[in-house]
């Protein structure tokens, strides 16, 4: 075990919360303090002898700031490896002095683009002469400790404490120097994705950070979420995501967003098994149970809406792991908590990426995110007879449910309330008869309700059976050479049928 005692140390932090103490803690222990600007200006402040870099360099801050560190007393003082006689005798030569500690974080490159600023503002947050000395400290984590965020404040702070005075192990060094490879990736990854006008790309996942999960899909799978969950959830009340419940969240909170009234989504195994609309969060609710209460349990439900006492007081008998609200009122939230496991998640305003990323084979797949929904005013009526305002309203809402459902897939639906589905069929007329006998097995009287099809009928069969059942409109991309047929039959037997001319396949 190498332990090292500081001697000197090179600081200078964009954020100074926290600061203070390890300031303290360093002057007491009679370690030399490096600096520049305004870290150097806080020190000072602490009462604290401070040499400022740039009579260490000989050069001031030039450029607007752009270069102040960027030099070899600075960074010879870093890199030099203290047990090889060489590197000694030249840091002796040019009177470079050993630095042992390096504290420095990076501009807020991320908060500046999130604000809205300008690209001239957003370019002068890369930083340069950070990332180096970061990436500096790091690489020779065998003499020099590289502290490269204020997250890492408090550790430094107990490190010191157990070791009774401002020594490190090797162990320690080496594991911040991890941290501080990671810090920089992450930067480099957002400067990136901003560089290819997309903030959220996922090309470069790794540099996102990495979340592990207990295990991935079963027990025997490890698993790991690259991506910032924090931004996108407060997390109220109970245990961590898993990798599954994360599958579910996403499935459950892409549905949600092609809603702007109030909705409600119960997600099972990636499949809706409950979604409607309703003048309250309750009401949507109801009436999104309602469509399969066994499925729901052990869901993961969302609504769009604030979750009141009333809605709590619904929702609390039935077993789900997940419910997720952009907020939940006092009342909800006391009844809601009984559950102990019960995941609470309070949502935040975040950009989603626009592209998609599947390992397959020996490669990747990319795709753009299917961010088309067609609504009433793409509908083009091919049968003699027109859709009612109302059935075309219940198309509309069928449309969005089975844009994310997976194919082979057929909704049926009322206005504001999914009736049933069938999920994942090798053929288009078992899904139908799949949802048909969900439907039935609910209760619901499926005379005068809609069916939506996630691509188009090559034969008949579906709209035959469909108006067997009850089923009075249709929509359907089209694009059958047998598109005519099933008009046809339509025609003969008074059910309307509308085309979009998008297919929403979903594998």
């Amino acid at each position: 075990m190498s332990v090292k005692k500081i001697q000197s140390a090179l600081i200078s932090v964009y954020y100074k919360d926290g600061l203070a103490p390890i300031i303290q803690e360093l002057h007491k222990n009679g370690v030399t303090l490096y600096s520049t600007g305004g870290t150097q200006s806080f020190i000072e402040e602490l009462g604290i002898p401070v040499i400022a870099v740039e009579d260490l360099t000989g050069y001031p801050s030039i450029f607007g700031g752009r270069v102040k560190t960027l030099h070899p007393k600075v960074f010879g003082g870093i890199l030099h490896r203290r047990d090889l006689a060489s590197d000694v005798e030249v840091a002796k030569q040019y009177d470079i002095p050993a630095l042992d500690l390096v504290m420095v974080d990076l501009y807020p490159f991320e908060e500046t683009v999130a604000s809205g600023a300008s690209d001239e503002d957003i370019i002068e947050k890369i930083d340069i002469g950070g990332i180096s000395l970061i990436r500096g400290g790091a690489k020779n984590f065998n003499d020099v400790l590289i502290v490269s965020s204020r997250d890492q404040y408090a550790e430094v702070s107990a490190i010191f404490a157990a070791n009774g005075t401002t020594s490190t192990t090797l162990a320690e060094r080496r594991s911040f120097a991890q941290k501080a490879f990671a810090v920089s990736s992450h930067y480099d990854g957002a400067i990136q994705r901003y560089f290819a006008g997309e903030m959220a790309d996922l090309a470069n996942y790794t540099s996102l950070p990495a979340n592990g999960l207990r295990y991935g899909e079963n027990p025997h799978q490890q698993g790991t979420f690259y991506g910032d969950l924090s931004a996108l959830f407060d997390k109220l009340h109970g245990k961590e995501l898993s990798y599954n419940n994360l599958v579910d969240v996403d499935a459950c909170i892409t549905l949600l967003d092609e809603f702007d009234e109030t909705a409600f989504v119960i997600i099972k195994h990636m499949n809706a098994c409950g979604v409607a609309t309703g003048q309250t969060v309750k009401e949507a609710y109801d009436k999104a149970l309602s469509c399969d209460p066994v499925s729901a349990f052990g869901g993961v439900l969302a609504t769009n809406n604030e979750v009141d006492k009333a809605a709590a007081e619904s929702i609390n008998p039935l077993f789900c792991e997940i419910l997720i609200a952009p907020s939940f009122t006092e009342e909800a939230l006391e009844i809601l908590k009984t559950k102990k496991n019960r995941i609470l998640l309070k949502r935040n305003a975040v950009e989603f990426p626009k592209k998609m990323f599947k390992t397959l084979l020996n490669g990747v797949l990319e795709q753009d995110k299917d961010l088309v929904m067609e609504g009433v005013a793409d509908f083009k009526t091919v049968t003699k007879r027109v859709p009612t305002e109302e059935q075309k309203r219940a198309l509309a809402f069928a449309l969005k449910i089975c844009k994310h459902t997976k194919s082979n897939t057929i909704v049926l639906a009322n206005d504001g309330q999914l009736l049933a589905s069938g999920v994942g069929q090798t053929s288009r007329v078992d899904a139908l008869k799949q949802a048909i006998d969900k439907a039935k097995e609910f209760g619901f009287d499926l005379n005068g309700a809609v069916m939506a099809s996630d691509a188009f009928f090559p034969f008949p069969d579906c709209v035959e059976i469909a108006g067997n059942a009850g089923i009075v409109a249709v929509t359907q991309p089209g694009g059958s050479i047998k598109d005519q047929d099933s008009i046809a039959y339509c025609d003969a037997n008074d059910i309307a049928m509308v085309m979009t001319g998008i297919r929403h396949f979903k594998h």
